[in-house]
């Protein structure tokens, strides 16, 4: 039986450092983080030594993989197919926690929001591959309800290679999105295509006013014509809901900057922390939703999974809860010994799922299953 192991939960870019040491010293390692290619490459030194790299293990990635594959072990335990999957997750101010104007506030790093916003997307619709640049990704959203919560969402990297995780080749879609509150997308979009989420760094900015930073990030002629030139770059009327929202951000004050250089992501991610914090008594709030479409020889089946969670006010945030405790459940089962498998791997075998999932239910997280014939 295992006494000793590692759970790391520093940034992700330490993970294959910690595992490297976890190898050396032959103990286990638990992370929330997705498997990187340099962590897959340790997978034949983990099972030389009869070690376990369990990764993947928290909200998304993790509670996802998990209520998805006990819908799929079932499905093709009774004989179906999986025709159709998406998945949708989102970590959002409860109701009644939402600013009045971006309607998000940030539950994790706000720099990693605005990284994954440049991301390239790919999904499988209708048997048919979509390619989404980084630079378009809040082009391509639409409207969802999930519960009498009005949402939209956007494309979540790549989905494709969670065909062949998830065992099923089968599928003619396979989707996976981020749910935020109506507007998000757009105003991103915007500040996409205005050139805020670039990391090149701008320099001589100590002393300037907001404004005139925003003026050289959009690349206004002065800062006083910047919301005329915003107007015109991204084809709004002046009085557009983007320009109130950079207003109400403080990207046009006259606030002057106590740095010599930044970078515009840096410059839109530390206004957005100063304006969309989370107060005393707010709450935020975890969405995760699946939509499967399963064939069987006589009928069809849609099975939905629902997890709606909140956090406690002046108590821990639902984005801490869901993301650390499927770890530290998985850390308990290690330590027993009920989880013996070996190398790089992701929760997505009954062995982890199923009392991972159960001990969830019992903390009040459930994923709520339905299903209907269709």
């Amino acid at each position: 039986m295992t006494f000793v192991l590692a759970c790391c939960l520093t940034p992700y870019t330490y993970h294959v450092k910690v595992a490297k040491l976890c190898l050396k010293h032959a103990k286990p390692l638990v992370t929330t983080s997705y498997v990187s290619d340099a962590m897959k490459a340790l997978d034949a030194k983990a099972k030389e030594k009869n070690l376990l790299l369990l990764n993947e293990i928290g909200l998304d990635p993790g509670i996802d993989h998990m209520s998805a594959m006990r819908i799929i072990h079932d499905v093709k335990r009774r004989g179906g197919e999986i025709e159709s999957f998406r998945s949708y997750c989102g970590g959002l101010p409860a109701p009644g926690s939402t600013d009045p104007c971006c309607k998000y506030k940030f539950s994790w790093s706000p720099r990693g929001v605005l990284m994954a916003g440049r991301n390239n997307a790919r999904y499988l619709e209708d048997d048919k591959i979509i390619d989404i640049p980084g630079s378009d990704l809040f082009k391509y959203h639409w409207p969802i309800k999930i519960d009498d919560l009005n949402l939209e969402t956007y494309p979540n990297r790549d989905s494709l290679p969670y065909i062949k995780l998830y065992g099923i080749p089968e599928t003619k879609t396979m989707y996976r999105g981020t749910l935020r509150y109506p507007g998000w997308s757009r105003t991103m979009f915007a500040f996409s295509k205005l050139g805020f989420l670039e990391e090149g760094p701008i320099t001589g900015t100590k002393g300037l006013t907001f404004r005139e930073i925003t003026a050289r990030i959009v690349g206004s002629p002065t800062a006083e014509e910047v919301p005329q030139h915003i107007a015109l770059r991204i084809k709004v009327e002046l009085n557009d809901d983007i320009l109130k929202r950079m207003e109400w951000l403080g990207l046009l004050s006259e606030e002057k900057l106590d740095a010599d250089s930044i970078t515009p992501l840096d410059f839109l991610a530390s206004q957005m922390l100063k304006k969309l914090q989370y107060g005393p008594s707010e709450r935020d709030m975890i969405i995760l939703y699946h939509d499967f479409l399963a064939k069987f020889p006589d009928h069809k089946e849609r099975i939905t999974s629902t997890l709606i969670d909140f956090g406690e006010p002046e108590g821990d945030s639902s984005m801490s809860r869901t993301v650390s405790l499927p770890a530290a459940i998985a850390v308990k089962l290690i330590l027993q010994g009920k989880i013996t498998e070996t190398g790089v791997r992701i929760p997505v075998t009954p062995d982890i799922y199923n009392p991972v999932l159960k001990e969830l239910e019992r903390l009040h997280i459930v994923c709520k299953e339905n299903t209907e014939v269709v």
